[in-house]
């Protein structure tokens, strides 16, 4: 089995259930919306949650995706800044314990957070995010020492507003011959790099994840017409339809892959969760078809719940899930 390394934002997910939307009010949020905040209020709306029923979980896309391969077996590690404080110390504690060797360097700003304030009467979700530490992360922080091990090389979309940082990680990769892999991340994010992003996917990247809207973004295609367009500058392309499942594309091998029965709750992971099962197919040898199939599976689950971390009988349900896939293969 190949191994993975990830290069990310690490953002700590912080969900809290409150009584009422008092402290929206209090802090201007509006409901159901997401707003970015800054080092201030981001400290003080923390110290008004913590003491609350929340669930802290180390977030970012790139760092979902390395948690989740890990736990599916691959010896997996992650790249990322934190600040000196609770946060960061608990944004490692959790990696750790799914087993993740963490790289995590120390930035002068506190930790990055994502507050999602969860209200009545039908779990409405609010967020407040704060970069903090996470946008210190620059290209003088990657040591060639920290990619040596690894089989696959993996970017979030996020990061690629850092243009030194991102040429900086697929030359490192490149040179030492790893497969690279990105997460398109978001249609917005395409559409204000898009040259830049043209260059490293045409020039670096193998395998490339993206959303029907991040696709268009990428191709000004439909996503059929853009698979197609992405499998021409990268070895594997793969484009997400939602609920209609997904395609996967390299060379002129074309797969459409069905999606697995879910009922959603929260989207929130999803995307990530799919390229971690993914890129665990694709690490263990199998054909795209079946990489394709395990990541849908993979995906289907974490939608079913709030948050992206799931409990170890629904990641035994996955595995037992993708040992049914590769015997039908």
């Amino acid at each position: 089995m190949k191994s993975i390394i990830g290069i990310g934002n690490a953002l700590t997910d912080i969900l809290a259930v409150v009584e009422d939307d008092s402290l929206l009010k209090k802090y201007n949020l509006p409901k159901g919306s997401m707003n970015w905040v800054d080092s201030e209020t981001a400290s003080t709306i923390w110290n008004e949650i913590k003491g609350k029923k929340v669930q802290i979980v180390p977030g970012g896309s790139a760092a979902n995706t390395i948690s989740s391969a890990s736990i599916l077996g691959m010896k997996s590690a992650f790249i990322g800044k934190v600040g000196d404080d609770e946060l960061g110390r608990l944004f490692k504690e959790g990696q750790q314990q799914t087993g993740i060797s963490s790289i995590l360097l120390l930035g002068t700003q506190s930790s990055g957070r994502s507050m999602v304030l969860i209200t009545p009467p039908n779990a409405e979700r609010t967020f407040a995010n704060y970069m903090g530490a996470t946008l210190e992360l620059g290209p003088e922080d990657l040591d060639e020492s920290f990619f040596d091990g690894y089989d696959i090389l993996h970017l979030e979309g996020y990061l690629v507003q850092n243009h030194d940082l991102v040429r900086r990680a697929v030359e490192i990769g490149k040179k030492k011959g790893m497969t690279i892999s990105i997460d398109l991340a978001s249609y917005n994010v395409v559409e204000s790099n898009y040259e830049f992003l043209h260059q490293i996917v045409e020039g670096y990247v193998d395998i490339v994840f993206a959303n029907e809207s991040e696709s268009r973004s990428f191709t000004h295609k439909a996503p059929e017409d853009a698979l197609d367009s992405l499998a021409e500058v990268c070895k594997i392309a793969v484009v997400k339809v939602g609920a209609e499942g997904s395609f996967v594309k390299s060379g002129n091998l074309k797969y459409k892959i069905a999606p697995c029965p879910a009922k959603a709750v929260d989207a929130t992971g999803a995307g990530d969760t799919f390229a971690a099962g993914f890129l665990y197919g694709y690490s263990c040898g199998l054909p795209l078809d079946v990489c394709g199939k395990i990541g849908s599976l993979a995906s289907s689950k974490v939608v079913e719940i709030i948050g992206t971390k799931m409990d170890s009988a629904t990641w035994d349900e996955i595995r037992s899930g993708i040992r049914d896939i590769i015997d039908q293969a």
